[in-house]
């Protein structure tokens, strides 16, 4: 595909007819000094997408500088402004639909569905900032509920963090920078980004939208590179929130490097399904392998194993069976494909070494199970033992994990025993029961009846334990993005405060 001309800036095309992409700092698309290139590669074919630089450090200082020095400008911005600003970039987005699906799929190698559905998620994050917008409000607090306050008012305001640094991770290339730049500049803060060096083309290329439609220069900085920017990005005194989602190992990292700062991180995820012997059976076969599977497995919300009650387990697994055969795997250039590559050959080959140890161990395999270069077929796996790896780690691949358990109460033992806390879902038709395991369920979010989706965040979601730290979603990313500030009146010598009268 051609460059849009829109994009020119961001994208060169060298006389190898390979892509060179640029940074931006201050406002100006650039080549910086750098430590070297790295190679994008599509997982489609392992092709090279792009080539682009590994920022240098001082190339990190100078983008944090550029968005200090942005500052006051797009604070003073009018929220009904930052509105009309993202209307614009909502609008920008759909005119160069086209160009947003062809990065996806050669960068993260999404079928047209799931490419799509990315796209729509994010205009619909945009078009919902007017009501993410109404949440940045205040509190004000007459002080006569206490003795010591009698004669004051107070006013509690959310005020912009300050410097952003965001550091996104490759599943969602388009939807993950958006959820926190969006939120970010809404907010009034502004933002240095690393995308994650598997898809930065997509990033890119929405930061030139927002810059198209018109915020300040400055407003947004992206520097890409190695791990080296990102600890640069994050320990850096003039940034003020760290803003990260990937594994729960960088995040640990990355919580260790940035020191007294305000933390926001969704890292990883081991969401279970329980199934009882109450639920739909049908129902429950058709969302877990969806839940699986979608996205290739590469979602931080998948599901990841199956606790099926015995009773009903042959039945469930007999129906996943016909379900996952719907599950066409392959180039995702074809429209029949519904599960495209995962990011790279070395992903593949770590699901791969998941599937073989609980093979080893005495799972069943039903489906699937086989690897060509990036590519892992869609499997099913039943009668997982406890001690098998993908029993505990997170799965990250197209594989349909079920492990068979006497009743909900050896199905809560074994959720709880990985250390994350993101998502999970129980299927029953029993009220009691639900709420039973909802509230025993030690996760961030629990779905009755279908898979997790965190979609566009109407709904709010985010881990405890090691799947991180806040909320994200409307209203509660831009709660991330602000501090309060208590502002406090003394109304008692212009005799305006209420008095206290004593008691007899």
């Amino acid at each position: 595909m051609e460059i849009p001309k829109l994009f020119q800036d961001v994208i060169e095309k060298n006389a190898d007819g390979c892509w060179r992409a640029k940074n931006l700092i201050n406002g100006k698309w650039l080549y910086p000094e750098s430590e070297g290139e790295f190679s994008v590669l599509s997982p489609v074919d392992g092709s090279i997408v792009a080539r682009l630089p590994k920022a240098a450090l001082r190339e990190v200082a100078s983008a944090i500088a550029s968005a200090d020095m942005a500052r006051p400008q797009v604070r003073e911005i009018a929220a009904i402004d930052r509105i009309a600003l993202f209307s614009r970039v909502r609008k920008l987005l759909d005119e160069n639909l086209e160009f947003f699906k062809y990065l996806l799929l050669w960068e993260a190698g999404k079928p047209e569905h799931e490419a799509l559905g990315e796209i729509e998620a994010t205009k619909e994050r945009l078009r919902m900032t007017l009501q993410e917008a109404k949440k940045i409000s205040g509190e004000y607090l007459p002080g006569d509920w206490a003795h010591d306050t009698i004669g004051k008012i107070a006013i509690v305001m959310h005020e912009p963090v300050g410097i952003v640094a965001a550091i996104t991770s490759f599943n969602y290339p388009l939807y993950i920078p958006s959820a926190k730049i969006v939120p970010a500049l809404l907010a009034g803060n502004t933002v240095v980004v690393k995308p994650a060096s598997a898809v930065p083309l997509t990033l890119l290329c929405f930061v030139r939208l927002i810059e198209e439609a018109g915020f300040p220069k400055g407003s947004v900085n992206v520097v890409t590179g190695s791990a080296q920017v990102g600890d640069a990005m994050v320990s850096d005194p003039r940034v003020h929130l760290v803003s990260f989602t990937g594994s729960t190992e960088v995040g640990q990292h990355l919580a260790k490097t940035a020191g007294l700062k305000k933390l926001h991180l969704e890292l990883g995820g081991k969401g279970v399904a329980i199934v009882l012997d109450d639920c739909d059976i049908e129902l429950a076969a058709k969302k877990c392998v969806e839940g699986s599977l979608k996205n290739a497995g590469q979602r931080c919300d998948a599901i990841s194993s199956i606790l099926v009650v015995e009773k009903v387990a042959d039945e469930l697994v007999r129906q996943m069976q016909t379900e996952i055969a719907q599950w066409t795997s392959g180039d995702p250039r074809e429209k029949k494909t519904k599960v495209g590559p995962l990011i790279s050959e070395a992903a593949a080959e770590r699901v791969l070494g998941l599937i073989e140890d609980a093979r080893k161990k005495g799972a069943k395999l039903l489906a699937g199970g086989k690897r060509k270069g990036a590519y892992v077929e869609p499997t099913l796996l039943d009668a997982i033992p406890v001690d098998a790896r993908i029993a505990s780690e997170e799965t990250f691949g197209p594989v349909v994990s079920v492990i068979r358990v006497r009743d909900e109460e050896e199905a809560l033992a074994i959720a709880s025993r990985p250390q994350y806390g993101l998502d999970s879902c129980v299927f029953t038709n029993n009220y009691y029961r639900m709420w039973h395991l909802a509230k025993s369920l030690e996760v961030g979010g629990v779905t009755i009846n279908d898979l997790p989706r965190h979609g566009v965040g109407y709904f709010p979601f985010g881990g405890i334990r090691n799947s991180g730290i806040g909320r994200e979603g409307i209203g509660y990313s831009i709660e991330e993005m602000t501090q309060h500030k208590t502002i406090i009146f003394n109304l008692e010598p212009a005799g305006l405060g209420k008095k206290h009268i004593g008691h007899k």
